[in-house]
């Protein structure tokens, strides 16, 4: 095959004829090194080197002793990966910025202790180059085993307990939620509950934030459920709200999922939308603009996220240090508030 400007693409028999060994020898040394001795080892890496036969990855990972992929390790049951919305579009995001790179992607779910043992130990053997952590929890222990083994690792939001060690690429979750908060209040809701997402997750911890910081004094602990980022969790959560406090006219529920979840309970309890009780969301994942009503959210550039977490994670993995990237959120209206 030839290349670009006439010359041709490097070939076993060139890499083979460099080292001075059969091409035997060098296909035994693309596939493992098995039953090849030092010396013919050495030297067809060399030729490798020499020739470029670089461009076929295999060869490509002896020459720099990199593994040439990169995971994207999803710390939640796996369950949520389906069920989650949000968890697909960066998938998909991740995957595509690294394809115009020519690094393939392995998906990896560690939601159980037993599965973040195996991810790890498969992660620290060298089979990946770096790590894309979606959806860390404050004290990941995974991180922690990964930044023990000196693994490249950027996180999809603040790495709770390690900010300053961890690359990380986030929406600002505090900003985007007291929009939403200052648009329920100024569309005249009075009693605004929350449905937090875990308390041990960024976007639990600093959607709250944002909810406290906007009400001030006005904050009432008694509006605030908490969730788990489920659909599930969102029925239950705004069931408890109703009951606790049935005078809500508003609620900033910090993912969609929850929202949607959120809204099956008011239908049930017999409660319109918007004009009983506001409902806003946080994502803009595509479940927004499918529900009944659609709803009103706060959106997350997930493109984007994935793409700068990468660009990210290649950049510490060619030797800089890590860096953080914080984006903003917009608000889209829509009929539920």
């Amino acid at each position: 095959m030839e290349l670009s400007g006439g010359r041709r693409r490097p070939t076993i028999k060139d890499v083979a004829a460099v080292a001075g060994v059969s091409r035997g020898t060098v296909s035994r040394v693309l596939n493992g090194g098995h039953w090849v001795s030092p010396e013919a080892l050495t030297a067809v890496q060399a030729a490798i080197k020499s020739t470029g036969y670089a461009a076929n990855r295999h060869a490509r990972s002896l020459v720099t002793g990199r593994a040439n992929s990169v995971a994207f390790l999803l710390t939640e049951p796996q369950q949520l990966l389906f069920e989650d919305p949000n968890f697909s579009v960066l998938l998909r995001g991740a995957a595509d910025a690294l394809a115009k790179r020519d690094i393939p992607l392995l998906l990896m779910v560690a939601g159980t202790p037993a599965e973040r043992r195996h991810v790890t130990d498969y992660i620290t053997a060298g089979h990946v180059d770096g790590v894309l952590v979606i959806s860390s929890h404050a004290d990941d222990p995974v991180i922690a085993s990964l930044l023990r083994e000196h693994i490249p690792v950027v996180a999809c939001g603040v790495p709770l307990g390690y900010e300053g060690k961890v690359g990380y690429v986030a929406a600002d979750d505090v900003t985007g939620a007291r929009e939403m908060v200052r648009y329920l209040r100024d569309s005249g809701r009075g009693h605004i509950a929350t449905i937090t997402g875990p308390l041990d997750t960024p976007g639990g911890v600093l959607r709250l934030k944002g909810y406290r910081e906007e009400l001030g004094k006005a904050y009432d602990k008694g509006l605030v459920a908490h969730g788990d980022y489920s659909r599930l969790g969102g029925q239950r959560a705004m069931a408890d709200l109703l009951a606790a406090r049935p005078e809500i006219d508003a609620v900033f529920v910090a993912s969609d999922l929850m929202a949607a979840g959120a809204l099956t309970t008011l239908a049930a309890h017999g409660k319109r939308v918007p004009e009983d009780i506001a409902v806003g969301g946080f994502d803009d994942s595509w479940l927004a603009a499918t529900l009944s009503p659609t709803l009103t959210t706060m959106r997350q550039p997930f493109e984007r996220i994935s793409s700068e977490m990468v660009r990210l994670l290649t950049e510490i993995i060619g030797g800089e240090q890590p860096a953080a990237l914080i984006l903003a959120t917009s608000l889209v209206r829509r009929e539920s508030a």
